[in-house]
């Protein structure tokens, strides 16, 4: 419960003046949490997921779309997660949580968390990464045109990169601590 109030306390001081959540400052907090033991991964994996739906819930803290100066983010798509077993790992969140596997390709599989498209990828990590870690998040984004989107986030400097497995439905940029951060569209799904 203590990580919980330690999240609601996160989200109140991350609100901005403007109304908006400052969604990038928390998760990119939550993970260095975790990256230096301050946390578990369950509680990482709560936290996450709880951030991703308290926007939704929050109503006046939420940036209306006329407001929006970027993309409208509706919710966190997926976090990949390298880890040293794989099959350890979907075994333990599928049975912890009752998460639904699918796509499992033997080296990886997408694990479901809920009905609105939100999954987690635990995967083996290459050889020269130290697991566990996780390599990037990726957001569903309100209206997804490839070239729309491709064009403002090249406007914006970001140099967007094809996803290699759905390129026609999301980009790869790095935020401004070199993050591999995904925008996805919502025809990116867990069972595609």
């Amino acid at each position: 419960m203590a990580i919980f109030y330690q999240l609601f306390c996160r989200l109140h001081y991350a609100v901005l003046p403007e109304g908006g959540v400052a969604m990038e400052h928390l998760v990119t907090k939550l993970l260095e949490d975790f990256e230096h033991g301050k946390m578990t991964r369950r509680q990482l994996i709560q936290s996450l997921a709880l951030a991703a739906t308290a926007p939704a819930t929050a109503g006046a803290a939420v940036a209306t779309p006329d407001e929006c100066k970027g993309f409208r983010a509706l919710a966190v798509n997926h976090i990949s997660y390298q880890v040293a077993d794989y099959a350890k790992t979907r075994d333990f969140y599928a049975d912890l949580f009752g998460l639904k596997v699918v796509a499992d390709t033997g080296k990886q599989c997408r694990l479901v968390l809920n009905d609105n498209n939100t999954f987690i990828i635990p995967r083996n990590a290459p050889p020269d990464v130290t697991p566990p870690r996780i390599d990037h998040i990726a957001y569903t984004i309100a209206a997804w045109d490839k070239n729309t989107v491709g064009a403002e986030l090249q406007r914006r400097g970001l140099q967007p990169r094809p996803d290699l497995q759905q390129p026609d439905h999301s980009f790869h940029v790095k935020d401004p601590n070199g993050f591999d951060l995904q925008i996805s569209g919502k025809d990116m799904t867990a069972y595609t």
